[in-house]
């Protein structure tokens, strides 16, 4: 689970559908492996095992809790109208929640609906305390585990934490400051996003494309482009920055 991963919504979607037809799965998992037989009939007895496991219900709950989080924030990603600051101040929150999600409050809640979700649906709650037991895997390569270690360290904490690495590595300091200033290209909503130092700032990312006479000329540069453009009807109704590129190609304005 890392951000990128495809379309996070469609996982999302299917994540929410199991927590939802859990009990009915379990049936039809239960009548396949009763009713059918062979490889069929041993399929279903495992997955039925596995499906009815305290782990399975914890890692459900695990996926669940991080796609929660940062749903609204891959979705901004994926508009194709992109707002890039909101997009950028949705990337700090969803940070900001996964941090507390990882405090000792956030791992009480969780794990209490994990345990409300088992006992609702009569699945064995372990007792953090005991000796962890894998499903469907050799205990020697978790032998003397405690369930504690194992289902908050290993499980909780090492998905989260992978998780926010994740988001630093993709949107570390440097590229969350150029999208911001990218964003002050925007046409839309009549370039009211346009800042001049933001996109003094954004030039400056590429020192060797700008002389000092270039940069000191930018910032009048730059007005005479926003005051040029808003006076011109073609682009008034414009919303990204690729229809903004097509236009002032039309325009024949990248020539001046």
């Amino acid at each position: 689970m890392v951000a990128g991963d495809t379309r996070w919504g469609s996982h999302y979607k299917t994540v929410m559908h199991v927590m939802l037809l859990y009990p009915s799965i379990k049936k039809v998992l239960f009548k396949v492996g009763k009713e059918c037989n062979g490889a069929e009939a041993i399929g279903a007895q495992t997955m039925l095992q596995v499906f009815q496991s305290f782990e399975f219900v914890f890692l459900l709950h695990m996926m669940n809790e991080i796609f929660g989080y940062t749903s609204d924030f891959c979705n901004a990603l994926q508009r194709r109208e992109q707002d890039i600051v909101n997009a950028m101040d949705l990337l700090e929150f969803t940070k900001a929640e996964l941090d507390v999600l990882r405090e000792d409050c956030g791992w009480k809640e969780f794990l209490g609906k994990v345990t409300s979700f088992c006992v609702k649906h009569k699945v064995k709650v372990v007792d953090m305390d005991g000796k962890y037991k894998p499903i469907q895997r050799s205990r020697k390569f978790f032998r003397d585990a405690i369930n504690y270690h194992r289902f908050h360290a290993d499980m909780f904490l090492g998905v989260i934490d992978r998780q926010l690495q994740e988001l630093n590595n993709r949107f570390d300091e440097v590229n969350t400051e150029l999208l911001r200033c990218m964003a002050s290209f925007s046409p839309a909503k009549s370039f009211s996003a346009f800042n001049v130092d933001n996109l003094v700032k954004l030039a400056k990312f590429y020192p060797s494309d700008f002389d000092v006479e270039e940069m000191n000329q930018l910032p009048f540069q730059l007005n005479r482009y926003i005051s040029d453009v808003g006076k011109d009807e073609n682009f008034t109704n414009l919303r990204s920055l690729a229809d903004l590129s097509m236009m002032l190609v039309k325009t024949n304005k990248v020539s001046r």
